[in-house]
C-alpha cells in the first residue's frame, strides 16, 4: 500500500473514514445551503451571514475547557456516536423549516448554535479518538488522511449543494432539501463507530472525577511554550484568515454578480488545493514549527491577493493555492499538538486547540462581515490576510524571544533526511 494511504489497513480505522468522509460531504452541502439560506432571508446581508457563522462556532469558544475533559472521561467511541445525533437533530429542524417556507432567520441563528454546541462536544472527542485508532507512527499520517476526506468532501460537497440549489429553483425552500440530506449523513458516522472493533482501540485511561481537572489541562499547555505558538498562529489564521466560507459568497454575489452554482463551485476549486495539502500532509513523517509559521505566513499572503484579483476565472485559479497552504497549516498544527501531548490530557488540550481555533471564528465573522457591508467584499479578504500575517509574525517573534533565540533559528536549513521526506 502506498505510504500516503498506510492508516487504512487498520480496519477500525478503515470504518472511521467511510463514516467520516459520509458526514462531512453532507456538512459541507449545508453549509452552502445554510449561507444561501441566510442571504436569501436577508437580502444578501454580509452581517447576517456573519452572525451566522459565528453562532455556529461560539460554543467552540463556550464550551472547549468542559467538552474537553468529557473527553478525557468518557469511552470516545460512545461519546462520538451520541455527538452526531446531536448535530444531526438540528440540522432535520432547519431543513424541515425551510422546505415548509417558514424558516425565519432566527430560527437559522437559534439551530446553527445548536448544532454548534454538539459540534462543540464532537471535535475534541473526534481530534483525539485518532490517536486510540492507529499507532503513533501512522498518527501523522491518519491525520492528513482525515483532512483529506474532509476535503475531498469540501470539493464534492459545495458544487452538489449549489446544483441541487440551483436545480429545485435556487431559493430558500430549496436549500432545506440539501439541509435534510445533511441530518441523513450523520447515520453514517454512527453506524460505522459501532461496528469498530474494541478491543483493537488504544485507549488511555479515562480521567477520574474531581476538581481541577479542568485547571490541569491549561496548566499543562501554558507550561509549554511550543504548544502556546502553535495556539497562537491557528487562532490568527482561524479568526482573520479561514472565513472562506462567507468571503466566497460576499465576492461571488457583490464582486462578480454570480448566482448559487458559481458560489458552490468556489467552494470546489479550494477542496482541490485543500485536497493536494492534505494528501501532501499524510506523506510527512514528521513535524516542525518552523512548517506550522512559514505556512501561516504563506496562507496569509495568498488570501490577502485574493481579496485584489480583478474577475471571478482569477479569484478561482486562487482559491487552490489558498486551500494547499490552508491545510498544510491546520494539518501540521494539529499533528504537532497531538504528537507532542501526553495521552491522559490529550482531550482536554485537542478542546483547548479546537476552542482557540474555531472558537475565534465568533470573534472574526460578524467583524469580517461587517467590513464587507462597510467597505465591500474585497477588504473582508485584504484585511483578513493583512491581520494572519501580522499574527503568525508576532507569535513567532515572542516565542523566539522566550527562548531566546532569533527567528532565523525557528527555521533552521532542513536536514538532508527530512528534505528527502
Amino acid at each position: 500500500m502506498s505510504p500516503t494511504f498506510r492508516s487504512l489497513r487498520n480496519p477500525n480505522y478503515r470504518l472511521y473514514a467511510a463514516g467520516g468522509l459520509v458526514s462531512n460531504t453532507g456538512t459541507w452541502m449545508q453549509r452552502v445551503a445554510q449561507d444561501w439560506l441566510v442571504l436569501q432571508l436577508t437580502a444578501n446581508s454580509g452581517a447576517a451571514l456573519g452572525i451566522t457563522t459565528g453562532l455556529q462556532f461560539l460554543p467552540f469558544l463556550l464550551l472547549g475547557p468542559f467538552s474537553g475533559l468529557i473527553a478525557d472521561r468518557v469511552p470516545k467511541q460512545r461519546l462520538l456516536q451520541l455527538t452526531n445525533l446531536g448535530m444531526a437533530v438540528p440540522a432535520a429542524i432547519l431543513g424541515v423549516l425551510a422546505v415548509t417556507g417558514s424558516a425565519q432567520i432566527w430560527h437559522v441563528y437559534v439551530l446553527a448554535f445548536a448544532l454548534g454546541v454538539a459540534a462543540a462536544f464532537d471535535a475534541p472527542a473526534r481530534q483525539s479518538f485518532v490517536s486510540e485508532i492507529v499507532d503513533t507512527d501512522d498518527l501523522t499520517n491518519a491525520v492528513g488522511l482525515n483532512s483529506a476526506s474532509f476535503n475531498a468532501a469540501r470539493l464534492v460537497g459545495p458544487g452538489v449543494a449549489g446544483l441541487l440549489i440551483a436545480a429545485f429553483g435556487g431559493g430558500a425552500v430549496a436549500t432545506g432539501w440539501v439541509i435534510l440530506l445533511n441530518a441523513v449523513s450523520y447515520a453514517a458516522p454512527i453506524l460505522t463507530l459501532r461496528g469498530m472493533d474494541a478491543s483493537r482501540l488504544d485507549s488511555p485511561a479515562l480521567t477520574h472525577r474531581g476538581p481541577g481537572a479542568i485547571r490541569e489541562g491549561f496548566a499543562y499547555v501554558r507550561a509549554r511554550p511550543d504548544l502556546l505558538l502553535i495556539l497562537a498562529i491557528v487562532f490568527s489564521a482561524g479568526t482573520f484568515g479561514l472565513n472562506f466560507q462567507m468571503t466566497s459568497a460576499l465576492m461571488a454575489t457583490e464582486i462578480f454578480g454570480k448566482g448559487a452554482r458559481e458560489y458552490g463551485l468556489l467552494g470546489s476549486f479550494l477542496a482541490v488545493g485543500s485536497l493536494t495539502g492534505a494528501l501532501l500532509a499524510a506523506r510527512r513523517e514528521h513535524v516542525r514549527q518552523r512548517l506550522v509559521i512559514i505556512s501561516g505566513l504563506v496562507f496569509g499572503a495568498l488570501v490577502t491577493i485574493s481579496g485584489l484579483m480583478p474577475s471571478y476565472l482569477s479569484f478561482a485559479l486562487v482559491t487552490p493555492l489558498i486551500g494547499i497552504s490552508a491545510l498544510t497549516l491546520i494539518t501540521s498544527a494539529n499533528a504537532y499538538m497531538q504528537l507532542h501531548t501526553d495521552p491522559g490530557v490529550r482531550g482536554r488540550v485537542m478542546a483547548l486547540y479546537m476552542m482557540i481555533f474555531m472558537g475565534g471564528t465568533p470573534v472574526g465573522a460578524p467583524v469580517v462581515g461587517w467590513i464587507g457591508e462597510a467597505f465591500g467584499a474585497r477588504w473582508t479578504l485584504v484585511l483578513g490576510g493583512l491581520l494572519t500575517i501580522a499574527g503568525v509574525a508576532l507569535a513567532s517573534l515572542l516565542f523566539a524571544r522566550a527562548r531566546g533565540v532569533t527567528l532565523a533559528q525557528l527555521y533552521p536549513q532542513p536536514s538532508r533526511q527530512e528534505t528527502s521526506v
